[in-house]
């Protein structure tokens, strides 16, 4: 077991490191900010008029994304859900809702998927690092666990990251059970596991499962973002071993 150090915080006995992937590991914002707008766009085709609120519900204003909007921190079910709510208000049926949330999403993802998000500065090299020391890593992450697993092959992760974990149609965060499978998959304890991302829902599912601690890091500068973080950084790179 090791000590790991964020500025002055020391955690003891950490046999595991578990990461979200957008806005942690990923620099996503301009992708997610172009989806929401191509979703919205699809849909405003579709029912004009609800462009615009639908924006507002993403999170999205103007060329702006709020990094603690719906489309930055829910999952991919959600995002479907609150959109499907807007359309079923021009007086649709809830499935039809649905299908058009769902099928505008699908459109949306393969547009922008043509220009994947990069990994954020020296992720690369912090992976490797704490993986040398024999700590366990893994990304757990509000994205679908297809998208996790292409995050981790377009960017040659597999050496590093021993879970790759995502939401699909099952547990979601700030839902602690998510981040305790991830802990049964990697073999240790939460007590033993570190919880690094940049929502107040990535802290609130780690400390509800009693996880050794929480890392909020905010690239962008917004603490608030992580309220309930056991220490705030802004780099990767501040996570230190302690021998």
């Amino acid at each position: 077991m090791l000590t790991i150090q964020c500025k002055k915080i020391k955690f003891d006995n950490v046999q595991a490191i578990l990461f979200d992937k957008n806005g942690t590991l990923e620099d996503s914002e301009i992708y997610l900010r172009s989806l929401g707008q191509k979703a919205a766009r699809l849909i405003d085709a579709q029912i004009p008029g609800i462009g615009e609120p639908l924006l507002m519900a993403f999170g999205i204003n103007s060329n702006t994304l709020d990094h603690a909007g719906l489309i930055a921190v829910a999952s991919r079910r959600e995002t479907e859900i609150a959109a499907a709510a807007y359309i079923a208000e021009t007086g649709r049926g809830w499935f039809e809702s649905l299908q058009i949330a769902r099928q505008s999403l699908d459109e949306a993802e393969k547009y922008v998927n043509q220009t994947p998000a990069p990994i954020f500065p020296g992720t690369l090299e912090v992976l490797r690092s704490l993986s040398t020391t024999g700590i366990k890593l893994g990304i757990l992450s509000a994205a679908t666990t297809a998208e996790v697993r292409d995050f981790v092959a377009r960017y040659q992760l597999s050496d590093y990251i021993q879970a790759q974990i995502g939401v699909d149609d099952g547990l979601s965060k700030p839902d602690p059970a998510l981040f305790i499978q991830a802990c049964q998959v990697l073999e240790v304890q939460p007590d033993n596991t570190l919880m690094v991302g940049d929502a107040v829902g990535d802290m609130q599912m780690a400390r509800n499962a009693k996880a050794a601690g929480c890392i909020g890091i905010t690239w962008v500068g917004k603490p608030d973002n992580v309220k309930g973080a056991d220490v705030v950084i802004n780099r990767l790179d501040e996570i230190q071993i302690i021998e």
